[in-house]
């Protein structure tokens, strides 16, 4: 699986996301601009020493990203307002699940883009704006691999 966050902002949360990586054997990409710089002791602090252990990769931006995956890759944009829910979604285990920035999300372009394949985490609270990035990457990640049958599980 691969795990792609987009002009993260928060390195708490960047951290928790790449500590999941290495704990699932994801692969995370940072596409650019970032919020924040890579050694933030905040960023490091949150991976704590899971950042050798994760197989990531830093992009400029969003078109250099796409122009180094497969033709066939999966984008499956997470973000509230799309039109099916992430577990009514079919992983792959190459596919790319695509987070935004924690104050803006993703693009609108982008969204337009992907319509077919934009999934959105059930909220239950209209007053809630939001949920932790970092937790919705979990979500999904673990539904994504779930469905993949937790195939290389310790202790299987």
């Amino acid at each position: 699986m691969n795990v792609v966050l987009v002009e993260p902002e928060i390195p708490p949360n960047t951290g928790n996301v790449a500590r999941l990586c290495a704990a699932t054997g994801a692969r995370l990409h940072l596409i650019g601009p970032l919020g924040f710089r890579l050694g933030d002791r905040e960023l490091k602090r949150a991976g704590m020493d899971y950042w050798q252990q994760v197989d990531w990769y830093l992009w400029e931006d969003w078109a250099s990203f796409t122009a180094e995956q497969p033709a066939a890759a999966r984008y499956w944009m997470v973000e509230q307002g799309g039109a099916k829910r992430y577990d009514e979604a079919g992983f792959g285990s190459e596919d790319f699940l695509v987070f935004g920035r924690e104050t803006a999300g993703l693009p609108p372009a982008l969204l337009e883009a992907h319509a077919d394949s934009w999934l959105r985490i059930p909220m239950f609270n209209a007053e809630a704006r939001s949920l932790n990035l970092a937790n919705c990457v979990s979500l999904v990640l673990y539904e994504a691999l779930r469905q993949q049958g937790f195939t290389g599980e310790l202790g299987e």
